[in-house]
């Protein structure tokens, strides 16, 4: 039972959370083509899972076979119980890909392939290959492959039998490489009924096999899906001689060449060519082989294209004005007036760009500073900050290099920043600045006056469209005097100044919040009003776990929203007795970081850019920002309450039953808190 267990594996709470991405993919009540696209994000999910941690994991396993010594719970041990997970995992979602297929049909969208095209479908396919895909085709004959370096990790390729059924040629073997960098995985296939027709590329390559090889003597094709996964982690090379961002943007390259980690196969692919293929690629070890269906990469489905009708989809809901930001006004003064607290999606992530375009180009403004850690494709962000640049604002931006799977971009963007003139702060290596930050100082009556924006998500206005974030603006000149003094330390981190409100990592932030707690406990040992109220992403760290349970045996009522990762396990008798944890997976992509503490009757508030891990705490910059404003404080509250009363969207986490919904009592009225949260913004306005 999981319930005796103190602490659960990280990685096993990790696939605890992506299965309740697959239910979302399971769950009847979701419109359809959503259903698709939850099994698009379960399958990236796993991807980055195994090229991180699954690959850190092996790598701790060999270590551990040259020692003596082996930890309590050993690599290989938990290896075996991710491979089990997995196999689960993968049958339910097989079985959900199926009853989705049954259920598209219903609705007029029909997957067709290579085997049951008519002559006129067969036409149109064979046009669009010879024109669109062919350009993009460049086959390796087996035989000529030296080393499995060439193929590109998480690509998916055709393993192709070439045979003539004449048996004037040997048969031979090839790899094509199903180009979905350059093209959708999805080909609408024109109808003369009332049917939307669907074929994947792989099929379309598949159907028009002969147009690549037949010029070469084979007539005959089998071809079968395969898809490397390799280890993602990056090794820097410190030579001193080399600036940080060439030895990222080196690390970034290496990464193509790393280690397979998994290696996925169509199941159908016969023994021998199997056999064939991994000692070519150099392949071994049972543990990194799945056999699977007939189709791979199923993170393509994100993107399937919107057809059949509206009530496939997720109904639009257009994003809330803001009461205080009028159309026209001026942000900065609203500002001056009212603390004001952004809540995206709901609300519309323009302000922040409308705010950096009022700010390059108002006279007083005279610097802005700002840090990066994911940006958008065609940052509106950036782009608003060059504009400021050119005005002639001092503008100054930490971009964080080290971003995993984003350090390529990120890269790009630094370079273009400094060619316009941005004063780009070095990346600190050993650390990442995690902190979601803006600062505009504006010269007031001959003083220097500040305005912050300090948030829970990334400035990108393409994830803020599904990321559910929390993102305070203000002119708290506290507030702002702190963010500017966090700026000056990421130039010098090795002196730290004092905060008086900001809490800083790696610093301060773990200490607060023990102080935070153990207010609590003192309080809860008096008799008097103690709770904390927690809403995270995930929950790592044993040490800041370890004390919620000390809270707990005093008495502390502790509620706790965790959408990811979370080794803490409520309900254990006489540890945790005290503690709630519940996870929402729906529609929006629940990321903010709010923290309440009962203070003995007198509430702190927190917004924070950091997950309870030892990284976040110990190893990266973060920012909890103090909410002083009475009737945010009220606002962010009442959010709360909604999601802790969510009977739809809500799972029980870390029960004896994994993943159980909470569900509704007799009598209770369905409550799904993102719509709920909709509701109670649009009243507002």
């Amino acid at each position: 039972m999981i319930r005796s267990k103190r602490l659960i594996n990280r990685e096993l709470s990790w696939l605890h959370f992506n299965e309740r991405v697959l239910q979302e993919a399971m769950d009847a009540h979701n419109p359809v083509i959503e259903r698709l696209k939850f099994l698009g994000i379960y399958s990236n999910n796993r991807d980055e899972f195994f090229r991180v941690r699954v690959a850190t994991l092996k790598r701790m396993a060999q270590i551990e076979k040259r020692k003596e010594s082996l930890p309590a719970v050993p690599a290989s041990k938990v290896l075996k119980q991710i491979h089990d997970m997995v196999e689960q995992q993968e049958e339910k979602f097989n079985a959900t890909f199926a009853l989705i297929q049954e259920e598209l049909k219903k609705h007029s969208i029909i997957f067709l392939d290579e085997t049951n095209l008519t002559q006129e479908q067969g036409a149109f396919v064979h046009e669009f290959f010879i024109s669109e895909v062919v350009p993009s085709l460049f086959p390796i004959m087996l035989k000529n492959l030296e080393t499995s370096d060439a193929l590109q990790d998480n690509a998916i390729y055709l393993a192709v039998h070439l045979k003539d059924s004449g048996k004037k040629k040997d048969d031979d073997f090839a790899l094509i490489m199903v180009p979905t960098h350059v093209l959708s995985r999805f080909l609408l296939i024109p109808s003369s009924d009332e049917n939307n027709y669907v074929i994947m590329l792989d099929d379309v390559m598949r159907y028009c096999m002969n147009d690549i090889f037949a010029p070469f003597g084979f007539n005959t094709f089998n071809s079968y899906t395969i898809k490397f996964t390799r280890d993602a982690e990056l090794d820097i090379d410190n030579d001193i001689s080399k600036s940080f961002i060439d030895q990222m943007s080196d690390s970034v390259k290496k990464r193509k060449k790393g280690v397979p980690v998994r290696f996925v196969y169509d199941e159908n692919i016969p023994e021998a060519f199997l056999s064939r293929l991994l000692k070519k690629l150099d392949i071994t070890g049972a543990d990194n082989l799945r056999g699977g269906g007939k189709y791979h990469n199923f993170k393509d489905f994100m993107s399937f294209p919107k057809i059949g009708s509206k009530n496939l989809i997720y109904s639009k809901e257009l994003p809330l004005p803001h009461p205080l930001l009028k159309p026209g006004k001026s942000i900065l003064r609203a500002i001056r007036e009212q603390d004001v607290m952004l809540h995206f999606p709901y609300q519309s992530f323009q302000y922040i760009v409308d705010l950096l375009r009022e700010a390059s180009i108002d006279p007083k403004v005279r610097a802005i500073k700002m840090t990066f850690y994911r940006a958008a494709r065609d940052s509106n962000v950036i782009n608003a900050l060059i504009n400021a640049a050119r005005n002639g604002k001092s503008v100054t931006v930490f971009l964080e290099i080290q971003a995993r799977f984003d350090e390529k971009a990120n890269i790009y963007w630094t370079r273009k920043l400094t060619e316009e003139g941005v004063k780009i702060i070095k990346t600190l290596p050993g650390y990442k600045v995690h902190s979601k930050l803006l600062l505009i100082r504006r010269k007031e009556g001959g003083r220097n006056r500040y305005y912050a924006n300090l948030s829970t998500g990334n400035f990108n206005e393409s994830t803020a469209k599904v990321y559910a974030d929390d993102s305070l603006i203000t002119a708290n000149q506290d507030i702002g005097r702190e963010v500017n003094m966090l700026f000056h330390l990421f130039e010098m981190p090795y002196n730290p100044p004092k905060f008086s409100h900001l809490l800083i990592a790696p610093y301060q932030l773990r200490n607060s919040f023990n102080k935070l707690l153990n207010t609590e406990i003192r309080n809860a040992k008096a008799g008097k009003e103690a709770w904390v109220i927690l809403k995270l992403n995930n929950i790592v760290d044993k040490k800041i776990v370890n004390k919620l349970y000390q809270a707990s045996r005093a008495g502390v009522k502790i509620d706790i929203i965790c959408r990811g990762i979370c080794v803490l396990v409520p309900g254990i008798t006489g540890t945790s007795d005290n503690i709630n944890v519940i996870s929402i997976v729906d529609k929006y992509l629940e990321h903010s970081r709010i923290q309440v503490f009962a203070n003995g009757g007198k509430p702190l508030y927190y917004i924070s850019s950091a997950d309870w891990m030892v990284r976040n705490f110990d190893h990266r910059f973060e920012t909890a920002c103090p909410v002083y404003d009475p009737l945010i404080q009220k606002e962010i509250m009442d959010i709360l309450q909604i999601q802790l009363n969510d009977n739809i969207k809500a799972r029980k986490v870390n029960t004896s039953h994994i993943n159980e919904y909470v569900g509704r009592n007799d009598g209770d009225e369905n409550f799904r808190s993102q719509f709920e949260t909709y509701t109670y913004l649009k009243a507002k306005v």
